[in-house]
């Protein structure tokens, strides 16, 4: 397992990271545990999580991915031998502290619960799950301005952030469905302050959507800010198994409809294109995906998702499959007729 380094910290991270946000909905707490006893056997030392997780964000499941990573870590001892990542959620969920915010009082609480789910006394890159400011993420590309926007001033989220620091609970810090803006808005802020330095940004990123290249990837090397890239397959659409209408039982698109993003005829003509691709290469269509994302420069960690352990075996596997330069041009030929239909 290759690793790569997280900014600016020091620390060492396996190029694939464990998604774990079906834990608790999809999955049950033995499935979560098995997962992770594999992912660690595989080489994987990078676990990534969320406290409004599991996904779809429910009131009465709200917390549970965390607390079966903490039940696998109190269980396994093993606490130093990975990388645990989690992030405070942003403004829209009410049944989490009311409506969160980037406050200090809900950033210390946010820790808090998430340290006591964990069941740990640090957490290793804490990140903010998406801004609190009206901006570009989640799909939206074009910008709309808000003159009189009451947020939280970034300087208060990046003091209370140092104040976790400081307190030992926290070892780096993050930013996630970030713009350019707001990562060189807090990098700045912290060269002026003195505060603790963003160290990466997580952001999707796959065959579908490369608006990340647009920007942010620059950043990434620039600044040494890498990419923990969510949603490399697209939420499985480019495995290839929802073409020509197909619903696969168990799949996430099928069981819940709120997920549209990867959903469109757009999106449809393109996974079929590199589907197609990938056959004629006799490369499995999602582990040539997942291949993609781990090839780039500016990548941090590819943070993999699996509902089933035959999902994780094919998705570790990718981490030696590596493209030829014949594979990458066309797919750089995909990506010129049809770009970026899932923004």
């Amino acid at each position: 397992m290759q690793t790569r380094p997280l900014g600016r910290t020091g620390m060492e991270v396996s190029r694939l990271c464990l998604g774990t946000m079906t834990f608790g909905e999809q999955n049950s707490e033995a499935e979560a545990h098995e997962q992770l006893d594999r992912a660690v056997a595989f080489g994987v030392n990078f676990i990534d999580t969320a406290e409004m997780y599991p996904v779809p964000p429910k009131a009465d499941t709200q917390g549970l991915t965390e607390s079966y990573i903490g039940s696998w870590l109190k269980a396994r001892g093993a606490r130093d031998d990975v990388i645990i990542a989690t992030k405070a959620a942003g403004p829209g969920l009410e049944h989490i502290r009311g409506g969160p915010k980037m406050t200090r009082d809900h950033l210390h609480k946010a820790v808090d619960g998430s340290l006591a789910r964990l069941k740990t006394d640090y957490i290793d890159l804490y990140q903010l799950h998406w801004p609190e400011r009206t901006t570009n993420f989640f799909g939206k590309l074009g910008y709309t301005h808000e003159e009189q926007e009451n947020t939280t001033p970034l300087e208060e989220t990046l003091l209370t952030l140092k104040e976790l620091v400081d307190a030992g609970k926290v070892r780096a810090i993050g930013l996630s469905n970030e713009t350019p803006w707001g990562v060189m808005r807090m990098l700045q802020l912290s060269d002026q302050l003195g505060l603790p330095r963003v160290a990466s940004i997580q952001n999707p990123y796959n065959l579908l959507n490369r608006t990340f290249e647009v920007g942010l990837a620059e950043i990434a090397h620039r600044e040494d800010v890498g990419l923990l890239a969510y949603s490399p397959l697209g939420f499985g659409v480019l495995s290839g198994k929802y073409l020509n209408g197909a619903q696969p039982p168990k799949g996430r698109l099928t069981l819940y409809e709120r997920f549209k993003r990867y959903t469109s005829p757009e999106a449809e003509a393109a996974t079929q294109a590199y589907v197609n691709l990938a056959k004629e290469h006799d490369i499995d269509p999602a582990q040539m995906a997942l291949a993609f994302v781990n090839s780039r420069s500016f990548l941090t960690s590819n943070i993999i998702g699996a509902t089933t352990m035959d999902q994780l075996e094919s998705n570790l596997a990718s981490e030696s499959l590596k493209l030829d330069e014949e594979v990458l041009t066309a797919i750089d030929d995909i990506h010129r007729r049809m770009s970026n239909p899932c923004p």
